[in-house]
């Protein structure tokens, strides 16, 4: 058991004061006090349950308390009344009794391994006497709901999740983390076993456990089906181990068969690999023996698969049967026929109120007639004999006889060439330049002949 050294205890430890007061005995009557007695209740039953997380054990009992919460070599003298007070407000129970509230096959096997003292002995002793033994054990009730809860789940997420029977020494070993000792493993399953959660039973002198599968509410009773699969992967494991070690002395004979060669020992050498020739044929043949074991249990996983899929499959028809007991054939012809009436309908009034208000024939031929006149207005006249006469009143005389001599502008398509082009450039040259005289005429007189 700790001591209050390896624990957190609560501020008011080091008030000399308080705790000469905690550590009284309690009075007789509550209610000559009553504030003083619950607060030095709760003091004591909170800091029972801190120390018994804090351990990760969910039994307790008087001698071990008092030995974990001395202080200043003085013990509590009051535990024994919060254990007794506990106890009667159903916080905790003893051990025997709460193995004895399982069902009868569970006392057959934990009476030896769980109880410190024999049932009979543990049953006469009373809790309404003032004295409590010293080694009577009680199981803290919360806790041991809280390990039970943490074993199913360490199950369901370990290796032998697939296993519905294990043995408890396998369950020891991947409990061991959750589980301080032998007696809270106990415990959590007495708990489970009550919860229907699991159930546990001898085989061969071996104590088997039997946990409940997810999708169902409780565990099914042992049947020679769970019996047989047990035996089987029990057989599978034996052959498992054996054929590693029949691996590892074939490595060693053939280590050892070097070894012997390398020092000229040939006739040894060669008695070595016999032996390892057959230590291979005892492997082979214990591996075929394993195979077929294996397949014997996929072909079990197999079938439980199957009978799990038939169970669904029956399941879905009552339910299907129940869901269309009022659907018949003619309910839904009748049904599909209003649909049908009901969606004619909607066509029709739909169509109605798109088609609008048609406008009168007159009006209507009113509008055409505005609009290709506003039509007619708006394009342009790309006619170019409707363009204006280039005015000429202002060039004088001189500019008069300059555009007498330009060429008329074309009206036609013009389908124009190279040559066409260079000969009408000579031609708008000799016209330009007149005689030599007038094409060495100055800018400046040309601009004074121009005004």
């Amino acid at each position: 058991m700790s001591t209050t050294s390896e624990m957190s205890l609560p501020p008011e430890w080091n008030d000399d004061e308080r705790m000469n007061f905690m550590f009284s005995e309690f009075k007789e009557n509550r209610d000559v006090n009553t504030t003083d007695w619950d607060s030095k209740m709760d003091f004591w039953t909170a800091l029972i349950m801190r120390s018994c997380r804090r351990r990760g054990s969910v039994i307790v009992n008087l001698q071990d308390l008092n030995k974990t919460f001395q202080r200043k070599e003085k013990t509590p003298l009051g535990l024994s009344t919060v254990i007794q007070t506990m106890a009667r407000c159903g916080k905790i129970q003893r051990e025997s009794e709460f193995a004895a509230s399982v069902d009868c096959g569970w006392v057959s096997w934990s009476v030896g391994m769980l109880l410190v003292k024999p049932l009979k002995w543990t049953f006469s002793t009373l809790l309404g006497s003032n004295r409590v033994p010293l080694e009577e054990s009680f199981v803290v009730i919360e806790l041991v709901k809280e390990k039970a809860a943490e074993l199913l789940k360490v199950y369901r997420s370990s290796d032998f999740s697939s296993c519905s029977v294990v043995s408890f020494q396998e369950l020891c070993t991947f409990s061991s983390n959750i589980c301080a000792d032998e007696s809270t493993l106990c415990m959590a399953l007495l708990q489970l076993q009550k919860d229907k959660q699991v159930i546990v039973s001898l085989h061969e002198g071996e104590k088997i456990v039997k946990f409940c599968q997810p999708g169902q509410d409780r565990v099914s009773p042992f049947g020679d089906v769970d019996i047989g699969i047990y035996q089987l992967q029990r057989s599978e494991k034996l052959l498992e181990e054996r054929v590693q070690k029949l691996s590892l002395e074939a490595d060693r004979c053939k280590e050892e068969a070097r070894i012997l060669l390398r020092d000229g020992k040939k006739t040894q050498a060669l008695r070595c690999l016999r032996g390892r020739k057959r230590v291979e044929k005892r492997a082979d043949s214990l591996f075929a023996k394993l195979e077929t074991i294996r397949g014997i249990l996929e072909r079990i996983a197999q079938s439980q698969t199957d009978k799990m899929v038939m169970q669904a499959y029956q399941a879905g028809v009552s339910a299907l049967r129940m869901s269309l007991k009022d659907v018949t054939v003619e309910r839904a012809e009748s049904l599909v026929d209003q649909i049908q009436e009901l969606c004619d309908t909607q066509d029709e009034v739909n169509q109605t109120i798109s088609s609008g208000v048609t406008a009168a024939d007159e009006d209507m031929d009113e509008l055409e007639k505005e609009l290709k006149a506003l039509l007619d207005e708006s394009e342009p006249d790309v006619n170019m004999s409707g363009l204006p006469a280039v005015p000429t009143n202002r060039l004088g005389p001189t500019g008069e006889q300059i555009l007498s001599s330009l060429p008329d502008v074309p009206r036609g398509h013009l389908h124009v060439t190279a040559d066409t082009l260079e000969e009408e450039l000579n031609r708008l040259t000799l016209s330009e330049t007149g005689s030599p005289q007038r094409k060495a005429t100055s800018p400046g007189r040309r601009a004074e002949a121009a005004q």
